[in-house]
């Protein structure tokens, strides 16, 4: 136990009780050790982006609770931007990582659009199966709409939610879209899939209605609302990750159980890499036009 101070780029990083535990055999030292290596991945998807944080002080055995306010102890180096009645962390660089990590900072969750523009700059897809044991309804329900995108040369980023579904992020030209449209275009689509399989997916949103169907929820994407940022850590028993993967290694044999924070960076290589790429060469014309038609 104990506390410590680490340098990192120029900057004093207080560390406290190292030794606690935040998940069955792992350590806050564990966790700040996953953050670091894990960073040059995870920190350019929290750019511009206001956090809300869940905090887990005593470990994920004990009392949560969601951060959206910068405390007022925070030091001089962290970042924020003040939006919607709170004045939001931005964490853009490592030291501001850690000294979150070390609040036990478990979840990073962010919003569809960065601070700067009130336009969503990424389509969410979060596929939500009843529990791991029918991931497969979520992982069928991938494959559905890659189909769907394919068809209209959009391209998709597939990434485990952490805990027992996935995510589909679609990367849009920015301050092309309104959240209205993306709306229409994410309602329109879950419907499909509804219609084609209702045995197995539903709009649903309370839990005691799906009967054990996928649901798939688009009406949390939508301006004020977050999504789990990918390489989040989750605060579940595992410290399962919200991990990319590659639409290749959506087969039978995928497991979520397997994305823990040590396997998750031995990965070499992020399956987002050309996210960026796509979010210039999306052929945006045609879904605008699309969008006008289901609006008549």
């Amino acid at each position: 136990m104990g506390n410590h101070s680490i340098i990192v780029n120029d900057i004093e990083v207080s560390i406290s009780n190292p030794d606690k535990y935040l998940w069955p055999g792992i350590t806050k030292a564990d966790y700040l050790h996953y953050l670091a290596t894990i960073s040059p991945l995870m920190l350019p998807f929290l750019q511009k982006k206001p956090l809300t944080v869940i905090r887990f002080p005593d470990g994920v055995d004990g009392e949560a609770f969601y951060q959206r306010n910068c405390p007022d102890y925070a030091p001089e180096y962290i970042d924020t931007v003040y939006m919607d009645d709170n004045n939001h962390i931005i964490c853009s660089d490592l030291p501001s990582l850690l000294w979150l990590g070390n609040q036990a900072a478990i979840e990073f969750h962010i919003p569809f659009s960065p601070y700067d523009s009130h336009m969503p700059f990424e389509i969410v897809f979060d596929l939500d199966p009843p529990s791991q044991d029918e991931f497969y309804l979520a992982a069928n329900a991938a494959k559905q709409i890659k189909l769907v995108l394919d068809r209209l040369q959009l391209t998709g980023f597939l990434k485990l939610s952490g805990n027992k579904g996935l995510q589909i992020h679609i990367p849009l030209p920015i301050d092309t879209f309104t959240y209205e449209d993306t709306k229409q275009f994410t309602a329109f689509i879950a419907n499909y899939l509804v219609e084609t399989d209702p045995q197995s997916f539903t709009t649903e949103r309370l839990k005691k209605n799906r009967h054990g169907r996928l649901y798939i929820d688009y009406v949390q994407h939508a301006a004020g609302k977050t999504i789990i940022a990918p390489y989040s850590a989750r605060g579940n028993q595992d410290g399962l990750v919200a991990a990319p993967i590659e639409w290749d290694e959506l087969t039978e044999e995928l497991l979520p159980k397997t994305f823990t924070m040590k396997e998750v960076i031995k990965r070499t290589s992020c399956p987002f890499r050309h996210l960026e790429d796509a979010r210039q060469k999306q052929p945006f014309q045609p879904i605008l036009e699309w969008l006008s038609k289901l609006k008549k």
